[in-house]
């Protein structure tokens, strides 16, 4: 992972839209990310590469200097999505989404809650998702991994640094 990239991203979760968002996420965060998981189970293979980006994050999140806390408010179609993280000592998941229902890349799961509880855990971060208006599952995903990406750059940027 390369904090001060491009937004270029070469990921490999065995799941295609895992892969796309975080394609997404790297985008919007403008860091140059590079992600392989072995092949397994689908669920094993998500919580292994948000596990993975986590620890990736978390030594950047804490370095001297770095904000450890970002906000992002990002729009997807008719989805309007609202991320604010902050490095913390118990990590915790806060989300009023729910996609049980939607059959996101083949599977039966909330997929992206599963890998978002798994990021949170390895960044150590308090994570909070908040989806203001969206119906279409897509969308949805689409602007909270666009909102997660402009909330991390934002907390791995230094205090008093903008990034333009």
């Amino acid at each position: 992972m390369e904090l001060r990239g491009s937004g270029a991203a070469s990921v490999e979760t065995g799941l295609p839209v895992i892969d796309r968002l975080l394609e997404r996420l790297a985008e919007y965060a403008r860091f140059d990310l590079a992600l392989e998981v072995e092949p397994g189970a689908a669920e094993a293979e998500v919580a292994e590469a948000g596990r993975a980006l986590g620890r990736a994050l978390a030594a950047p999140l804490r370095s001297d200097g770095a904000r450890g806390h970002g906000f992002g408010l990002m729009t997807s179609a008719e989805a309007l999505a609202n991320v604010v993280l902050e490095v913390s000592e118990t990590p915790l998941l806060v989300s009023n989404v729910d996609l049980t229902e939607a059959r996101i890349g083949g599977l039966g799961t909330d997929v992206a809650r599963r890998f978002l509880e798994r990021f949170a855990d390895g960044a150590g971060l308090t994570l909070h998702v908040r989806l203001l208006n969206g119906t279409d599952s897509q969308h949805v995903l689409d602007a909270i991994f666009k909102a997660l990406g402009v909330a991390l750059a934002q907390a791995c940027t230094n205090k008093g640094a903008e990034r333009g």
